[in-house]
């Protein structure tokens, strides 16, 4: 009966260690989830930055504009992606619909919608253009750059309906190597911290 007393005492106790093993683990898995997110995130964010994939430059534009550069004009499209730790995924998503298609690349079709919004866009760029008293055009870089500007929001406003515009793929989410060696390195450091930890743990234990 003692040694029968004795096995029933122990097993609790042999239960306690792994449930804490497991919570241990499930600690660090969250740890790893979370690095990878904020890690990952901030690379993501970085290729606006070097416009372009990590090491692959996007396209250049062949229409300057007079205000930002190459998907930075207004910043929106950058500060509409946010990341969200979905169970065992990360997942990262604009609230502007168009930043997936800049992210794949494809095409749009032009919409009389679209239509109204370059010739508002037009009307916007040529007013900006400044000058003389005499009405002539200043031959500033402001004015070189406004007038560019300005030609091209109108060779799109005659784009007729229907017709399919080509957007080039500039790409700033997706698997990359460089992602691989990211998260190869937040699993390994994290996990070295977990078999320190166990390993003091167990230390302990033998005391």
């Amino acid at each position: 009966m003692a040694g029968k007393t004795c096995q029933r005492g122990a097993s609790p106790q042999v239960d306690n260690a792994n449930i804490q093993k497991m919570q241990n683990f499930e600690t660090y898995f969250k740890a790893i989830i979370n690095d990878l997110k904020v890690e990952l995130t901030d690379e993501f964010d970085r290729n606006f930055e070097r416009k372009a994939f990590f090491d692959k430059p996007w396209p250049q534009t062949k229409w300057p504009v007079s205000k930002g550069s190459l998907m930075l004009r207004s910043g929106a499209g950058r500060k509409s992606i946010a990341s969200k730790i979905e169970g065992t995924n990360i997942v990262w998503r604009s609230s502007l619909p168009y930043m997936a298609l800049h992210n794949e690349g494809g095409e749009i079709t032009v919409t009389a919608q679209m239509k109204r919004f370059f010739w508002a866009m037009y009307y916007k760029a040529s007013g900006a253009i400044s000058k003389t008293k005499g009405g002539a055009v200043s031959a500033s870089q402001r004015n070189t750059r406004l007038t560019n500007e300005a030609g091209n929001w109108k060779a799109l406003a005659l784009m007729k309906e229907g017709h399919k515009m080509k957007i080039p793929k500039r790409q700033f989410i997706g698997n990359h190597p460089q992602v691989d060696a990211s998260v190869k390195r937040v699993i390994d450091e994290n996990m070295q911290q977990l078999a320190k930890e166990l390993g003091q743990h167990l230390k302990n234990d033998l005391t």
